[in-house]
């Protein structure tokens, strides 16, 4: 986690303008420091990245989207009493020598003999490393004992590190930023949610620039609405940089960003922020994979390789781009490419095997998947794709065991919870599959696919009313020439024998059929169905009956015949009616001169 932080820092800066960076090199170098904040640090660096970066007091440059006022209750930005400082300075330089024979052996990995070396040192920094060498050492036994029990009864769902409850009461009271974070990671991975977001923004409010824990507080929420309710509770303003990058990361992560994240995106990627930032783009290429803009992100890709051809973080989603694209080619090319950079990273093997599942060598793609998951068990893009080829294989069994897998890494994603749908509605098992597409829907309430799969399931038990409500849902997030869903709801209320409400999702169908300048064809059944409504089963409007079948039936469509037949039908109809009006009003003028002579 400390090393992708690091990276990401150093790629920020390798991205900031040059200008930017000699005019701050003078401040850099008074506040430059190697050690944690138990040093001191006087005069404490800005924490705007520019001067003129607008605040929470000038609502006039606020960025979207706009987000309300701080909470009473959020931490404020603080730092360490003086004499609390100068204390921790003077006992971090006796421990100078340890702490850096400790850096040598944690950068080889060596995290037992970090902790042994420091079990004396009483330094902030000092703890801070021995603690985490201690949390690191006893993540490779869990990792280890878990693989032992591979395949059998025993095995647990995750790895269990039973050192985790002892670590915590070390950090119980720590009051140190650094301390603070390794808390919150505590606390996540002992499920105490609530008490892990609250010891991150303690943590940040102590120290901001620790990415670390920015990553460790959006992994503890839940979705975006939870994301937005904790805004106002940071110990910094919406509009500060940190918190525009986490907004963006975390949305991203959830797989719910928004044209809010690609505004954001746009400005950061500016020539005032960090105009060459490959992490940056990244996240813009992710945002627009997010909302199904696929030609979009794989230009943002281009430049992304252009811009740093060896990188290969996110070169999974840019896989996914082509997969889903159907470019067998570039996706070819591509995997070439990057197998001859290395081959030992989750993402290359998850990209190997979107190539060869597009090639639809579906036992090849799965071995590929596989090997993700055995470099990096937490790696879900493998568990899920995983599965996905277990599906198109109809292997329903494997398949739910690899969704299941990826619930089990991350219960926000919505693509293991919709996989679950599927491989259970291929077992026919219609309730099990409503379960897990409701838990789909959760997460993503806009997505039209989820509802569609969810309706269709309750159609299937019976349940049509269910799955009327369930279109209605996807109606919502639908764009505004979406018939299918219209035509599927029409059928519902026939079936329920409510034909009002099918003649007026046909009508739907009609009018967005006639603005789109569709062909006759694809709305003749709708067309004779609202006609036929207004006949014979209490509509009255034959008018709009004879209007519409008077199209059809110049047309060269299926149902030329069904709208002959009830053309004929509705003008007797009409005429029928124009008599009838006719014998009405005379009868009504005879009665009332009849009146007027008794009068």
């Amino acid at each position: 986690m400390l090393y992708k932080a690091s990276k990401w820092a150093s790629e920020l800066l390798l991205s900031t303008p040059k200008l930017k960076r000699q005019a701050q090199s003078s401040i850099a170098a008074s506040s430059f420091q190697t050690s944690t904040p138990a040093r001191s640090r006087s005069p404490r660096p800005s924490l705007s990245f520019d001067s003129n970066a607008p605040t929470e007091h000038d609502p006039t440059q606020r960025q979207v989207p706009l987000f309300p006022p701080r909470h009473q209750n959020a931490p404020e930005l603080r730092s360490q009493p003086p004499e609390v400082r100068l204390r921790q300075a003077e006992l971090e330089s006796l421990d100078a020598d340890h702490i850096a024979a400790a850096r040598a052996m944690f950068d080889a990995k060596e995290f037992s003999r970090v902790a042994h070396w420091l079990r004396d040192c009483q330094s902030a920094k000092a703890s801070f490393l021995r603690i985490y060498s201690d949390f690191m050492a006893s993540e490779k036994n869990a990792l280890r004992e878990w693989y032992r029990m591979d395949k059998t009864r025993n095995q647990p769902h995750t790895p269990v590190n039973p050192s985790i409850v002892n670590l915590l009461q070390e950090v119980q009271n720590a009051t140190d930023p650094w301390l603070l974070f390794l808390k919150a990671i505590f606390l996540h991975r002992l499920s105490r949610r609530e008490e892990a977001i609250e010891t991150a923004l303690l943590s940040i409010a102590g120290y901001p620039w620790n990415w670390s824990v920015w990553t460790l507080l959006g992994d503890c929420l839940e979705d975006g609405d939870e994301l937005l309710s904790l805004i106002p509770l940071l110990p910094l303003p919406a509009t500060h940089l940190l918190v525009q990058l986490f907004q963006i990361k975390t949305l991203n992560t959830l797989g719910n960003p928004s044209d809010a994240e690609l505004t954001l995106c746009d400005k950061l990627l500016s020539e005032e922020f960090f105009p060459q930032s490959s992490w940056l783009m990244a996240q813009r290429a992710c945002v627009l994979y997010h909302m199904h803009e696929y030609g979009s992100a794989e230009t943002q890709f281009k430049k992304i390789r252009e811009l740093d051809p060896f990188r290969i973080d996110d070169i999974d989603i840019l896989s996914n781009v082509l997969y889903v694209s159907e470019k067998r080619l570039e996706l070819s090319k591509l995997a070439h490419e990057v197998l001859a950079l290395e081959r030992d990273r989750p993402e290359i093997c998850c990209l190997v095997g979107n190539h060869y599942s597009l090639h639809l060598d579906h036992e090849k793609a799965i071995k590929y998947f596989k090997r993700a998951t055995q470099l990096d068990r937490t790696y879900l893009a493998a568990w899920i794709l995983m599965g996905h080829e277990y599906v198109e294989m109809k292997n329903s069994h494997a398949a739910i065991e690899a969704y299941r897998k990826a619930v089990d890494v991350d219960r926000k994603d919505y693509r293991a919870w919709y996989g679950l749908g599927q491989a259970y509605e291929l077992l026919s098992m219609h309730q099990y599959a409503v379960y897990y597409y409701q838990h789909a829907t959760a997460l993503r309430p806009y997505d039209v696919r989820l509802w569609q799969a969810q309706a269709i399931c309750y159609e299937e038990m019976g349940r049509l009313r269910e799955a009327v409500e369930c279109n209605k849902r996807a109606l919502i997030g639908a764009g505004p020439k979406e018939t299918t869903i219209h035509l599927r709801l029409a059928k519902l209320h026939n079936d329920l024998e409510e034909y009002r409400e099918a003649a007026a999702y046909h009508q739907r169908v009609v009018d967005i059929s006639k603005a789109s300048q569709k062909t006759v064809g694809e709305f003749a059944t709708s067309s004779v169905y609202v006609a036929r409504y207004h006949l014979s089963q209490g509509g009255g409007d034959l008018f709009h009956a004879r209007e519409l079948m008077e199209v059809v039936a110049s047309s060269q469509s299926e149902e030329v015949t069904q709208a002959t037949d009830l053309l004929k039908r509705i003008r007797s109809a009409i005429a029928q009616k124009q008599h009838t009006d006719a014998m009405k009003a005379t009868a009504t003028t005879s009665d009332g001169a009849a009146g007027a002579k008794t009068s």
